[in-house]
């Protein structure tokens, strides 16, 4: 297993080796050893599992949870391929407003580990493209939250909206300036708080930028 820190800071890609034989192949997608090295200290409480499925071009998000109480989020595709997105909503964070692009596929198992207060999106690439959660959190609606993904300010590389399948409400969703008016972004030092509760500490801490929560 090997990983590397996006330019968002708390956030890492984790790429997990494959062993192949006449059988098929296995793969140990999570290994809490190689995560503490990066910095997650013995990863996070793991309090909800969840998948989703999505034909080819169906998009999701740009969500995130409300913080407090946050959620930190170990993300994969298992089968089909998709376009992922990392936005850095968090106020006073050293990497707001960076957007980091990658491409998941069930071949490889690449994970995303996700920060509190980071949105998440994601665009179908294949039918079936199925989605792999694993978060600190359980899912409460109202402490759910989504930014347009179309929000000019964040310009995420996305086809036109009508070759998109939306949700309704992600379709409605209002931008980040909306969203921040408002006091609804998460805030930066509260969002550590969140990642280090949910490992287990409730000592908040003030990380190199690159550094994994």
């Amino acid at each position: 297993m090997s990983t590397r820190p996006l330019g968002i800071e708390g956030a890492h890609v984790v790429m997990p080796p494959r062993f192949d034989d006449e059988r098929g192949h296995f793969s140990p997608f999570l290994l809490d050893s190689q995560l503490h090295e990066i910095g997650a200290d013995g990863m996070f409480a793991l309090r909800q599992g969840a998948t989703s499925v999505s034909r080819a071009g169906v998009a999701r998000g740009i969500h995130f949870t409300r913080t407090p109480p946050g959620t930190t989020k170990y993300v994969m595709c298992t089968a089909g391929r998709v376009r992922d997105y990392l936005v850095d909503l968090r106020v006073g964070s050293p990497t707001r407003g960076v957007v980091e692009s990658v491409l998941l596929d069930g071949h490889d198992l690449t994970c995303l580990l996700i920060p509190s207060g980071v949105g998440h999106a994601f665009h179908s690439l294949l039918d079936g493209s199925r989605m792999v959660y694993l978060m600190s959190g359980e899912y409460v609606p109202e402490d759910e939250l989504a930014v347009d993904l179309y929000d000019p300010e964040i310009g995420l590389d996305l086809p036109d909206p009508r070759e998109v399948v939306l949700s309704e409400r992600d379709r409605n969703a209002p931008s980040a300036a909306e969203l921040e008016a408002s006091g609804m972004l998460p805030d930066y030092e509260e969002s550590l708080r969140a990642d280090a509760m949910a490992r287990g500490s409730t000592a908040g801490r003030t990380p190199a930028i690159g550094s994994a929560l």
